[in-house]
């Protein structure tokens, strides 16, 4: 089973200063949730009732936000306001959350070492960066896919999807056969390539799950690009002994670290949420 889901959450956010200068991004709203809280919905839907946060200076209303605001809800207490918490307060009653520091930004390879402390090195864990929004309005939602996935292979698993060739350049990126629809064994794996150097336009997004060795992996990795401690890196000495599956999950994602995917988020579920309002008013 896998119970414990990772958020790093330890980043500057600068593509959207002057807002995130003292807002986390993480915080950032689509619509009336912010962005961290549907990747911790995403994750509970999937079994994980554990969230371990790394977080950095700057990043306290995150932990406000998973905690009871006794006043608030004091002062909306039988009005007509009360449900607008239920999410949260259901949240906030069936997990755990607890938090620990990345004190310098080292890649993410770094901050998911980090969290060692919390997830333990025993157990498999759910990794979820909250930037990248998910949803699957027509199934699962795409940690649970993955768990499902998991559950079947027993090894380190990584979301992919298809992205054009001159974007490439953007993510980690891995190359590897089909194994069966939409699963592929990886064998190699390149953090932001070139272009014209990328062995397939497949790009890893934002939703892992990782076995307890991989700590023991990104330990012995040596820094990669910008200096930094890449996943990708330590994901790779895992794929030569074909212990990483990546995944083409079903659903959307919207890259809500940039200003445009959050633009195109923000739309996104507004329509779906008239769409249904409009369908409540019919019944």
């Amino acid at each position: 089973m896998i119970t414990k889901c990772l958020f790093p959450a330890a980043g500057y956010g600068t593509r959207f200063l002057p807002a995130t200068k003292a807002m986390p991004k993480e915080m950032l709203p689509i619509l009336t949730k912010p962005l961290i809280q549907y990747g911790v919905e995403e994750a509970n839907d999937a079994g994980c009732d554990v969230m371990a946060v790394i977080t950095g200076r700057g990043k306290r209303a995150i932990t406000d936000h998973f905690d009871i605001s006794y006043e608030l809800e004091h002062q909306i207490k039988g009005s007509s306001k009360e449900s607008l918490l239920k999410d949260i307060r259901r949240l906030i009653d069936s997990c755990t959350f607890t938090y620990t520091r990345q004190n310098e930004m080292k890649g993410l390879g770094d901050a998911i070492y980090k969290g060692r402390v919390l997830v333990g090195e025993t157990d498999p864990f759910a990794v979820i960066l909250a930037d990248d929004l998910c949803i699957n309005p027509k199934g699962d939602g795409v940690l649970k896919q993955m768990v499902e996935l998991y559950n079947k292979y027993k090894c380190c698993i990584v979301a992919i999807m298809e992205v054009p060739k001159e974007q490439v350049h953007k993510y980690g990126v891995i190359a590897g056969r089909e194994i069966e629809e939409g699963v592929f064994m990886v064998d190699d794996m390149v953090e932001k390539p070139d272009n014209d150097k990328a062995p397939s336009n497949l790009a890893i997004i934002g939703r892992y799950i990782l076995t307890p060795d991989i700590f023991e992996v990104i330990k012995n990795t040596k820094p990669g690009k910008n200096g930094e401690l890449q996943i990708t890196d330590a994901l790779l000495t895992q794929a030569k002994k074909g212990m990483v599956l990546g995944y083409k999950f079903k659903g959307k994602r919207f890259d809500c670290g940039s200003v445009d995917g959050f633009v195109e988020a923000t739309n996104y579920f507004y329509e779906l949420e008239k769409k249904a309002e409009a369908k409540a008013e019919k019944q």
